[in-house]
């Protein structure tokens, strides 16, 4: 299945507490383009598959946890491309592999186990150091990803919103939405990292200009990444029921939550225009325990 971006649609929000406090809340559903390279990760690849493509590398090589929505879709997009995979694994590997990692391996992607101290460090293994390899960051950080994500806003009316909120892992797709964006747009962040102190330094590292103003908010990632609590799964189930947009509990659920939250708190002043985008990254509720969500 090819990358289909004119499945990309604007779904309008009718959730009675956006009503109420007079802002139009809509929803960027990247998520609709492939069931695997979920959407803004496809974004985030593309010109760092072209550019391996262009120096005429044959195996992309990437870091990823054994959750990882960006090895699965690295591996997907690299088997749609025709190139080979090679994902740098945190942790030990396990005799039973992650539904993310079974289905990586599925897309023809090879892995090399690290511990957790060499992948801080992100310690590549001396088979896999030389010239032939191409290696992309974890999450896709870097230039190439942002101006990927950059694209994103391409598929909508821009210039209608006042507001576009995210929620932000390594801040490459912020980054992207804040170059792309109009000056009178306000750009919000929502961190889904507990203690994510270096984010605001590593987005303004991939940014075109000095001056650039966005805001980041770090009250809402549920005890840190890919931690989720009750009142979190519930609130998914809950918007799911009211709009029909499936969320993960790693991004998208603390994005709309938090959203939801903020107008509950007045943060957005009445006749707001707000356009939150929808990240994909689905795949990242194979975690979760059977039945906790009804989509």
């Amino acid at each position: 299945m090819d990358i289909n971006t004119n499945a990309i649609a604007v779904d309008n929000l009718s959730i009675p507490l956006f009503i109420e406090k007079g802002i139009e809340v809509s929803v960027l559903r990247l998520d609709k383009i492939h069931p695997l390279i979920s959407g803004n990760k496809w974004f985030k690849l593309r010109y760092y598959l072209e550019d391996a493509k262009e120096q005429n590398k044959k195996t992309i090589v990437t870091f990823g946890g054994a959750w990882s929505n960006h090895i699965l879709a690295t591996a997907a997009s690299c088997k749609l491309s025709g190139l080979n995979s090679i994902g740098i694994i945190r942790g030990e590997e396990s005799s039973n592999l992650s539904p993310a990692l079974l289905q990586a391996k599925a897309e023809g992607m090879q892995f090399f186990f690290i511990s957790r101290e060499d992948y801080h460090f992100k310690t590549i293994p001396a088979e896999l150091n030389n010239d032939e390899n191409y290696f992309i960051n974890e999450g896709g950080y870097g230039r190439n990803g942002a101006a990927g994500a950059a694209t994103i806003l391409d598929y909508c009316k821009k210039e209608a919103y006042d507001k576009i909120c995210c929620a932000c892992g390594t801040g490459t797709m912020i980054a992207g939405l804040i170059n792309s964006a109009t000056p009178h747009q306000e750009i919000i962040g929502i961190s889904v990292l507990k203690n994510n102190h270096e984010l605001d330094k590593k987005i303004r590292t991939l940014l075109n200009t000095d001056t650039a103003s966005f805001q980041l908010i770090h009250d809402y990632h549920f005890g840190g990444y890919a931690k989720y609590k009750p009142e979190l799964i519930d609130f998914m189930n809950k918007f799911y029921q009211q709009t029909a947009i499936p969320s993960d509990f790693v991004y998208t659920g603390k994005l709309f939550f938090s959203i939801h939250q903020l107008a509950k708190d007045n943060f957005f002043m009445p006749g707001s225009k707000l356009l939150l985008i929808h990240s994909g990254g689905l795949t990242g509720n194979y975690s979760l325990k059977n039945g906790m969500l009804i989509f």
